[in-house]
């Protein structure tokens, strides 16, 4: 069955939820109405007792490119709104790790900044060989707030994530499988199939079991997660004031290299 959210689809395959970003004509760039439409999603899934797992994948050429640059414009606009507008995509994001039936991001094309971070925030990844993954937010002069700097390091490891963030790398499916940011790769064109396949295994096992061992292994693995998460928005806030991010957001509007300062 197909239902209709906004620009999220949902389609359920048996006991699975399909979940479907679906600006295709926008490089499914999440603006308030994708993320409000996801939320939604979301939270249904959570709620239905016929679904034991749900898949977000993204309609068109890729999986998203991140956050809609307007968003990007309202706080450069408007600093002292940060936390505000971080809010409520956060809040969304969690959703995929708070729900105690298992999520898995279907990656292909690309997956990008807060995209990567949604990404994270599910319990496994698929993804295509020749798609690229990274967060790229320190080349306008930000840093990954809803959730990317909290979970990438528990996910890789602290030197490789710090690479990916620090340095803005951008990396493709083989090697994101290779350092454990993904769990299975495949030729795009046999994406559907490796993430039926897991599906399968996870589904093969009990539920109940299956959402306990979630809770258990994300509190073991991220311990100080609230504590972080407010330490990416004291940080993002001090980024969004910065000269930095000024000539960052200018010159990506620009399409040039930016010059930065350091202040």
């Amino acid at each position: 069955m197909l239902r209709a959210m906004s620009i999220v689809t949902t389609r359920d395959r048996g006991a699975v939820r399909h979940v479907v970003l679906n600006r295709p004509e926008k490089r499914n760039a999440m603006n308030d109405e994708l993320v409000a439409g996801l939320r939604e999603a979301l939270l249904g899934a959570a709620a239905d007792h016929d679904v034991r797992c749900v898949v977000l994948r993204g309609e068109g050429a890729m999986f998203s490119s991140g956050m809609d640059f307007q968003s990007l414009g309202a706080v450069a606009a408007d600093p002292g709104r940060l936390r505000e507008l971080r809010e409520g995509i956060l809040a969304t994001w969690n959703l995929c790790e708070e729900m105690t039936k298992p999520t898995i991001a279907q990656l292909h094309g690309a997956c990008i900044g807060g995209a990567a971070e949604l990404a994270l925030a599910c319990d496994l990844r698929v993804m295509a060989a020749d798609a690229l993954i990274g967060m790229v937010e320190t080349r306008v002069g930000l840093i990954p707030d809803v959730g990317g700097c909290s979970r990438l390091p528990a996910v890789i490891g602290l030197g490789r994530a710090k690479e990916m963030v620090m340095a803005s790398k951008l990396i493709d499916g083989t090697e994101a499988e290779r350092i454990g940011l993904v769990n299975r790769v495949a030729p795009a064109d046999e994406l559907d199939a490796a993430t039926d396949k897991l599906v399968g295994e996870l589904l093969a096992c009990a539920p109940l079991a299956v959402g306990l061992a979630k809770r258990v292994m994300d509190a073991a693995a991220k311990p100080a997660l609230a504590e972080t998460l407010e330490h990416e928005v004291v940080a993002q806030e001090l980024c969004a004031r910065s000269a930095d991010f000024a000539e960052g957001t200018a010159a990506f509007a620009e399409k040039r290299q930016p010059e930065f300062s350091g202040r």
